[in-house]
Parts: structure tokens; C-alpha cells; sequence
């Protein structure tokens, strides 16, 4: 994978699991655990909180959320590019302030969403603003070419925005 930075762990591929699920969902989660339960990570000065319920299967809707896709909390499908980039999203949080992250912000519905696009690896972070921390929303490949253009859109006009003022 050229143009990945230093600091990007490895993908957790499901073939170094033989194929068995199982065993691979407790990698992802203990994946998971070291980088969101364990160390208790910051993204600019705030806390980085989870969304723990639903619990599904005692694993937090956060984890879910970074590994699965679908609109339906309890009918989430694994994703597996999501799944092998489990290690991705919190060194990415880390990261933020290097020139390979766009990062900006935006409102989705009445949810205020920061976003964290390392686009030479097609890999978006979504995080939620609460009063008082920060909450990772999901994370996943942008892939469309559409989505990336609007993404880079919404990028550019927030920029525009924030030079202005």
C-alpha cells in the first residue's frame, strides 16, 4: 500500500485468521480495546469517549460501528475493508495535524461532525461533537467517485469559510 504514512499500522486481514470469523472479531475488538478502552486517546485537547450501547454481543456500538455498515443498528453487516482498517481510525484521530488529514467540520442532521479524510488512502474518520468530548462516529473507504468530489467540495468551502473570518 504506497503513499501510507509512517504512523498507519498494518491491515488485520480475516486471511490471517483462516477465515474463521470469530477468532477475527476478537482480534478486531481487541484491536479496538488497546486503541479506544485502554488508552484513552485526545483529539485536540478533548476526549475521545465511545458510544457504548446497544452492547452487542458486550461490544461497544462504536466497534460495531467502525467495522460494520447499514442504517439499522441491530442488522449491521461486517464490512471487511472496514474491519481491516480497525487499527486505522485512532492514529488517524492522532494524526490530525499533519498535512496528509483534511480535516474539517459539518453538520449532519442537527449532529455536529468533524471529519478526518486521509484521501491518498481513500479513508474517512467521522467523529461527533458532544459538550465536553468527542465521540467516533464511524469510519470507512470512500470509494465513489462522487462522494470524494463532494467531500473535497465541503473541504474546500469550510476552508474558504475559515480563512475568512
Amino acid at each position: 500500500m504506497n503513499n501510507k504514512p509512517q504512523w498507519l499500522p498494518e491491515l488485520v486481514l480475516f486471511a490471517d485468521y483462516d477465515g474463521e470469523w470469530e477468532p477475527y472479531l476478537e482480534a478486531l475488538y481487541s484491536c479496538f480495546r488497546k486503541d479506544f478502552i485502554e488508552t484513552k486517546p485526545f483529539f485536540i485537547g478533548q476526549r475521545i469517549g465511545l458510544k457504548r450501547y446497544p452492547l452487542e454481543r458486550g461490544k461497544e456500538a462504536t466497534f460495531w460501528h467502525l467495522i460494520s455498515e447499514g442504517f439499522n443498528e441491530t442488522e449491521r453487516l461486517p464490512d471487511f475493508k472496514r474491519c481491516e482498517r480497525i487499527r486505522w481510525p485512532s492514529p488517524i484521530i492522532e494524526h490530525a495535524d499533519e498535512n496528509v488529514i483534511k480535516v474539517w467540520r459539518n453538520k449532519r442532521r442537527s449532529e455536529k461532525r468533524i471529519l478526518l479524510w486521509l484521501e491518498k488512502l481513500e479513508y474517512l474518520v467521522v467523529l461527533a461533537e458532544r459538550k465536553g468530548y468527542i465521540l467516533p462516529w464511524t469510519a470507512y473507504i470512500v470509494k465513489e467517485e462522487h462522494k470524494k468530489r463532494k467531500l473535497l467540495k465541503e473541504y474546500e468551502t469550510y476552508k474558504k469559510a475559515d480563512a475568512a473570518q
